[in-house]
C-alpha cells in the first residue's frame, strides 16, 4: 500500500512535516509512505488553465495524488483557517478525476488548532468528496515542544498514537477498497 503524506506548513523545522517523517518510520509493514515535498512549487490556483495545458507541477501532483491509495495530511491552522499552500494544492485538485473518493487521514499537532481541522480542512475535502477516515485522524500534542522526526518516532506515547491512527488508517482503506 502506498500513501502520500502532504505537510501544509513550509517550515524547516515544521512540526507538521516532522510527524509525516515520523509516521513514515513507524509504517506499518506493507505501507510506504512518501512526502511529497514540492508544495511550495505549485503555482497559484487559476482556473484558467484547467481548460488548457497544466503547469507540469499539477500534472505531476496530480500523478503522485493519483497513484497514492491514501493521503496522510499535516497542516498548521493560520488565523483560524487552513494555511495557503494547502488550500492552494487542494484548489488544483478540485477538476482531477483522481481525488473523488480518495481516503484522507489528518494529523493535528496542536490541540489548540481545532478550527482549520476540524471546520476548514474537513469542510473543504468533504466538498471535493474525499473519503475522511476519521478513526485514523488524530491530535497530537506537539505545540511548543522541540520534537523532530526521530524523538516523536522514538516517544512511546506520541509514536503509539501515531502507529495505532496508521493502523486505522490502512484498515479503513482496506474496508473500503473491499467493498468498492
Amino acid at each position: 500500500m502506498k500513501l502520500l503524506a502532504i505537510s501544509g506548513s513550509l517550515r524547516a523545522s515544521s512540526l507538521n512535516t516532522c510527524v509525516l517523517h515520523a509516521a513514515r518510520s513507524l509504517a506499518p509493514a506493507g505501507v510506504e509512505i512518501e512526502l511529497f515535498e514540492a508544495i511550495d512549487k505549485l503555482p497559484f490556483f487559476n482556473s484558467d488553465l484547467e481548460s488548457g495545458h497544466l503547469p507540469a507541477q499539477v500534472v505531476r501532483f496530480r500523478a503522485v495524488i493519483g497513484a497514492a491509495d491514501g493521503l496522510l495530511i499535516s497542516s498548521p491552522e493560520y488565523a483560524r483557517g487552513v494555511s495557503g499552500v494547502m488550500k492552494n494544492a487542494l484548489d488544483w485538485l478540485v477538476g482531477s478525476e483522481d481525488f473523488p473518493g480518495k481516503p484522507v487521514a489528518l494529523i493535528n499537532t496542536s490541540p489548540r488548532a481545532t478550527h482549520a481541522l476540524a471546520a476548514a480542512l474537513t469542510l473543504t475535502l468533504e466538498t471535493m468528496s474525499a473519503r475522511l477516515i476519521k478513526d485514523a485522524s488524530i491530535t497530537l500534542a506537539l505545540l511548543g515542544t522541540t520534537h523532530d522526526a526521530g524523538s516523536i518516532a522514538a516517544d512511546p506515547e506520541l509514536a503509539g498514537a501515531l502507529r495505532s491512527a496508521l493502523e486505522h488508517f490502512v484498515r479503513g482503506i482496506n474496508a473500503y477498497n473491499s467493498s468498492a
